[in-house]
């Protein structure tokens, strides 16, 4: 008798990986970059009939990331979370986002 009754020329011994199990990531950037050289994009983005605001790329920590994103959401009186290099925040509040990121020495392009 074989040893797997299912077995269809596939070769499962080691070093074998599903497919769809592992992403391979498509950008692993440590580069740190000081405020004034970011240049950072706003979008909007509606999900479910709500309107999200997205702010990326940054080039931080992830620490110093959520720091920021904290004191964001307590100047813009809103919610948002991190998500990779990116900064999401619920609702339209791109022109508030904007003015005080600027003022924290951020740069957007144009």
């Amino acid at each position: 008798m074989k040893e797997n009754l299912f077995e269809m020329g596939a070769n499962f011994k080691e070093g074998w990986s599903s497919d769809n199990k592992e992403k391979p990531s498509a950008k692993t950037s440590t580069e740190i970059k000081l405020p004034e050289k970011h240049q950072l994009h706003c979008a909007k983005e509606k999900r479910r009939g709500k309107v999200v605001t997205i702010v990326k790329p940054f080039y931080l920590e992830k620490t110093s990331l959520q720091a920021l994103l904290k004191t964001l959401k307590k100047k813009l009186g809103t919610g948002g979370t991190l998500k990779e290099e990116s900064l999401e925040f619920q609702g339209d509040i791109s022109e508030l986002l904007r003015t005080h990121l600027e003022a924290l020495g951020y740069r957007f392009k144009n």
